[in-house]
This record gives structure tokens, sequence and C-alpha cells, in this order.
């Protein structure tokens, strides 16, 4: 079993920046090429295949985390904390339909970043907060590929979140034309899956991100 302190020591604060979510990739090797060039440009990396069965999950985990501490960037497991306690990796996301936030809090460790989808919702936020979270993403926060029907977060909905004193977590149809919108509303943290892996340049891609943060423009 692993030990949640043993592979890292106490989390840095997550500061600003891009949070990217790996695309469903079941080709593992081909994830580890997709991932290398852009993965210098995250605060965090989530690694989220909804089609991986146990197995490639757990085999596509081990892949990516070498990667990530090569760069120093925390690898979280989405929707799986067992799998982050398995693999080594520095936490977990939870939607509401994954397990106790208190639970995984417990098995991981002081030490772990355990983030907990929100949705469109403050109560949620209040809950996760309470329970231990290490920051609270919201979304959609525009129409998103991936969940075209997901619930929306607004801007104002972000601007409100501060007050639980967590990272704030932006997700859902954010591009780097949008992205400004929701850093002014108060996001600590973009993520992105389509918006940077499927980009003709996911390494220019990822790096237009960053400019919602700097205020700069992309030349």
């Amino acid at each position: 079993m692993h030990d949640a302190g043993s592979a890292y020591a106490q989390p840095a604060p997550l500061g600003r920046g891009l949070y990217l979510l790996t695309p469903d990739e079941n080709d593992t090797a081909r994830l580890l090429e997709r991932t290398k060039p852009v993965i210098g440009f995250a605060r965090l990396l989530q690694y989220r295949n909804k089609q991986a069965d146990p197995a490639l999950a757990r085999k596509q985990m081990d892949v990516l985390l070498p990667l990530c501490r090569e760069h120093g960037v925390p690898l979280l497991a989405n929707d799986d904390w067992r799998l982050a306690q398995a693999s080594g990796a520095q936490g977990a996301h939870l939607g509401e339909d994954d397990g106790g936030l208190e639970t995984a809090r417990q098995a991981l460790g002081p030490g772990a970043i355990i983030g907990a989808s929100c949705y469109d919702s403050l109560d949620h936020a209040a809950a996760a907060a309470a329970a231990g979270a290490s920051y609270l993403a919201f979304g959609a926060c525009f129409p998103s590929p991936t969940k075209p029907r997901a619930r929306r977060a607004t801007p104002a909905l972000l601007r409100e979140a501060k007050r639980f004193g967590l990272p704030v977590v932006a997700i859902g149809g954010i591009t780097p034309d949008n992205a400004r919108i929701v850093v002014d509303a108060g996001a600590d943290l973009v993520a992105v899956i389509s918006g940077v892996f499927d980009a003709p340049d996911p390494a220019a891609a990822a790096q237009a991100y960053l400019h919602a943060f700097t205020g700069t423009q992309a030349q």
C-alpha cells in the first residue's frame, strides 16, 4: 500500500496558471508523446481517460508520473482517489459521485492535493471546503465540447467562491480568447483538455492560455 506522504512532501501552493487534463487516449505511448510538449506549461496535470479500464488507467498513470516529477508538476487522478493512492500520484480530483472527500483526505493524507467539482453550486463548494478540499472547480464556464450538457458556472459565481479562501479552478469551454474572463472573475487556474491537446500546435496553445494571467498578448 502506498504511503501518501512518501513520494511528495507537503504540496507547494498551487499558484495560478494552466491546469491540463489528459484526453481520452488509449495508446499509452502516444499519450506520453502528446503530453511531453505541454507539461512544462502546466501547474497541474490531471489524468482523465473515461475509456480506460482499471489496468490501463494504472499503466498510464505509471507512465505519466515520472514525466510529472521531472517537471515538478503534480499528477492527479480523475474520479479515483484509490488510483492516486496506488500509483503514488500527488492527489485526485473528485466529482459529486466519486466517494466522500473526507474519506479521500484521510486515505491520501494532509499532503495530497484533492480537488472537488462544484459545478454551479456554492453549497457544493461550502461542503467541499469543510471536508478538506485543496481547490474548488466550477464549470462549465462556457459551452464545452467535452461535456456539452454540463451545468454552467458564471463569472459572478467564481467571484463569490473566493470567500472560501481556496484556489478556484474554472473549467469547460475555456479558450485562449475567453480565458481572461474567468481569470478576471477570480479563477486561479483554468482547466483545459481539447483547447490544448486538439490544437494544431499544442505547445503554442498552452502558452497562449498563460497570457490570460499576464495580461500580454501572444505574438
